[in-house]
């Protein structure tokens, strides 16, 4: 019986500690209608803080707390609210997902860049491990009861302050209808600004008493997506009910704490299990859970995206796989892997093009689904021994095959899910796939045969073969692969430009109108996720054929939300949106800090500064994320609409050709280096529409629109051009009436 109280006790201290972490993103989520996933990384930060402040500069413990909670926490939530999330109103669900995300990203790269990942800090309880109470036979100590105490303290403070409190009624009526209580006399973005430093100030309680009651030190990816963990707590309550939540917590605290004192010896996978129990949870609630019925669009949102015909689809995909065989001749061959792995993660990418941009459909985990891929092709399709070792086409089949069936099975129970719970589910399937399938390097047996998911934690992959064709040779896979993306990216311009490409825009738009339209939603959804999860299943083959050698730490989950959320950056609706943000995550970032790391190496004397801008990278792509508020469109959304307007100025477009040749050919023979190429000519292509405008005002830049506007987005998009009225009258035929009426009658 003690053993039970006592497991009991620890279970209820971890449910404690969850709920003061799931109670902060309740408010937020409450009085903004912005799930907030930097929430643990907020949590991170704080314990970081505390512990510089405790330990390492030696503050007392009580005056550490008071900066943690009473400046750090409330300051991070004021900034947070008043730099980015004012600036999400009128957004897609994508967008406000990833404008978090992306300050998860950068907090994460902010805390490895001011505290060392290599040293190790183990935070202490509150009044150390020797000051202990005892209730029925049950030891806790200072710090345990303190949780619980702070716990329900805040369930019961919380619970009131939304139900009888004025500033809880001002704060859920943020959400509800910010317009009427302006009209009411109060400043909705105060009042949301005053929750967000009170969420954020959660948070940090949360970080500062969370490592002390699971052990360990402090480490930035742990922490942060240990906090993710109250995820499931937050949803028991629908993120609106302070109990609910609270009860949740603490049934995933039990969970986990029986899980351990009971479970079965003989259960290697366990230590695995709890890794990802809480996200189990989260999904089984997410399946569970009631939600709203379908609804149209009250609001228009900011996004907007231009679909190409097929011809000209096509004319650039030739010209990629062109522009990669040039670009390959005048690159280091060391850096060809490096090619290859951003064409990889381009193709990966391109799953969120179909499922995002086209369906608006959210997927959060695609290098999850890439992993089952690569595992599958492993077992199935690996052939020979030694260096003639190679990977078979029926290989290659069966993982894509895996990834797609995989994709339609979590899709299945998945496919009443919406926006938030949509991404939340498919956030919980990425952590499942990397707990329990990629740390699973045990033997098992399954009828007769004894295997291993993941054998040693490293799948050594070799590459395609095809008959004649052997991938071995990294000029004919780079070329292979370029030509694959080219392939998937004119064949998801040909699907969305097709009838069911259509359907997909439609459900969309306004899921509720294409149902009354007779459209077969769950049919739209299961299909689409099948064939986007194909894609990312590809992809991922890809990739392990480029690195040749794949850990588990090739598909965790900030790699997934790092590419998606590049892949909203570039312009989630265009096929070279999926290109742009593969390549930087894929190739970019890395050739960048490589680079960086070099000339530091090579110029001790600048250490500091080099030093300091290789920190720097990580940290810019996150703030590129938190830029897309301001564009939710994407940076080559405002790109493509510059370079239109030089339809009528095609002089220009040659000499921009010509400079382009020009930078190849100094390349080519050595004048410049391939950093200096690619800065030159981005440059070149960005500047060329100010170019043209400077040089031919009149067509460039002031002639009027290059091509027609979409008549639907006339007046959303761009203010509404002169004569627009009388245009329509003509094509309405409004016109023909009003001269019909002026005629007489032939018998007056």
């Amino acid at each position: 019986m003690t053993a039970f109280l006592t497991y009991t006790a620890l279970g209820l201290v971890l449910g404690a500690v969850y709920a003061i972490a799931a109670s902060g993103l309740v408010l937020t989520y409450n009085t903004s209608g912005i799930f907030n996933f930097a929430h643990g990384a907020q949590a991170m930060i704080g314990a970081f803080t505390y512990y510089q402040l405790d330990v390492q500069w030696g503050l007392p413990a009580w005056l550490a707390l008071v900066v943690v909670l009473g400046v750090l926490g409330p300051a991070m939530g004021l900034l947070q609210h008043a730099l980015i999330m004012r600036g999400l109103r009128d957004t897609e669900q994508i967008t406000r997902i990833v404008v978090t995300v992306a300050v998860m990203l950068g907090l994460v790269a902010l805390s490895q860049w001011l505290w060392d990942p290599q040293e190790a800090r183990v935070p202490e309880m509150f009044f150390g491990i020797d000051r202990t109470v005892t209730v029925f036979g049950v030891v806790l100590r200072y710090h345990e009861v303190i949780c619980l105490v702070i716990a329900a303290v805040l369930a019961v403070g919380l619970r009131a302050l939304f139900v009888r409190s004025r500033l809880g009624v001002l704060m859920r009526a943020t959400v509800d209808d910010p317009d009427l209580l302006s009209l009411a006399g109060h400043a909705p973005d105060r009042v949301s600004a005053r929750a967000w430093a009170l969420g954020s100030t959660l948070a940090v309680l949360a970080g500062v008493l969370t490592t002390p009651v699971i052990g360990g030190p402090l480490e930035a990816n742990a922490l942060t997506l240990l906090v993710v963990d109250a995820f499931a707590a937050a949803l028991f309550g629908r993120l609106r009910s302070i109990p609910l939540t609270f009860l949740g917590a603490v049934v995933l605290g039990l969970m986990n704490s029986y899980l351990v004192a009971y479970a079965p010896t003989d259960w290697t996978w366990v230590s695995n299990l709890r890794q990802s129990l809480a996200m189990v949870v989260l999904f089984a609630v997410l399946l569970v859970l009631r939600h709203d019925r379908l609804r149209g669009i009250a609001t228009r949102s900011r996004e907007r995206y231009e679909v190409p015909t097929v011809r000209r689809a096509a004319l650039w995909g030739g010209v990629f796989v062109l522009a990669v065989l040039a670009f390959r001749q005048i690159i280091d061959p060391s850096s060809v892997g490096l090619l290859q792995l951003g064409i990889a993660f381009a193709v990966i990418a391109l799953s969120q093009t179909l499922l995002t941009g086209y369906a608006g459909e959210l997927n959060l985990a695609p290098l999850a689904f890439a992993a089952i891929a690569t595992i599958v092709a492993f077992h199935a399709g690996v052939q020979g021994e030694g260096a003639d070792t190679r990977l078979s086409m029926g290989g290659l089949v069966a993982g894509v095959a895996a990834a797609a069936v995989t994709g339609a099975i979590v899709a299945v129970p998945a496919l009443r899910l919406r926006g938030l719970y949509l991404a939340l589910a498919t956030l919980a399937f990425g952590v499942f796939v990397s707990a329990m399938l990629l740390r699973d390097i045990e033997e098992h047996t399954l009828f007769g045969r004894t295997f291993s998911i993941f054998p040693n934690g490293n799948l050594l992959f070799p590459r395609l073969a095809i008959g004649p064709v052997d991938l071995a040779d990294d000029d004919v896979f780079l070329l292979v692969s370029a030509a694959a993306f080219a392939v998937l990216g004119i064949g998801l311009v040909a699907l969305r430009n097709s009838g069911y490409g259509r359907r997909l825009a439609a459900m969309k738009d306004s899921p509720a109108a294409s149902a009354m339209l007779g459209q077969r939603l769950l049919w739209l959804k299961l299909s689409v996720f099948a064939t986007s999860t194909a894609i990312a299943g590809l992809g991922g083959i890809l990739m392990a054929m480029a690195l040749r050698s794949v850990t588990k730490e090739h598909f965790i989950l900030t790699l997934s939300l790092s590419l998606v959320m590049l892949a909203v950056v570039s312009g989630i609706g265009y096929v070279s949106g999926a290109l742009l943000g593969g390549l930087v995550v894929g190739a970019g970032m890395t050739a960048l800090v490589t680079l960086l790391s070099d000339a530091e190496t090579a110029n001790p004397q600048f250490g500091g500064t080099l030093g300091l801008l290789a920190h720097l990278v990580p940290v810019s792509a996150a703030l590129a994320g938190i830029g897309v508020a301001r564009n939710p469109s994407g940076i080559l959304h405002d790109v493509f609409a510059a370079h239109r307007r030089l339809a009528k100025a095609p002089e220009v477009r040659y000499g921009g050709i010509a400079a382009q040749c020009a930078l190849y050919a100094l390349a080519w023979f050595g004048v410049l280096g391939t950093a200096s190429f690619l800065v030159l000519s981005a440059v070149l292509w960005l500047a060329l529409p100010r170019i043209g405008s400077a040089l031919r005002p009149q067509t460039a830049s002031g002639g009027g629109p290059a091509r027609s506007e979409v008549p639907e987005l006339v007046g959303i998009g761009a203010d509404y051009p002169s004569g627009l009225a009388d245009r329509l009258d003509e094509q309405l035929g409004i016109n023909a009436l009003r001269d019909k009426k002026r005629v007489p009658h032939a018998s007056a």
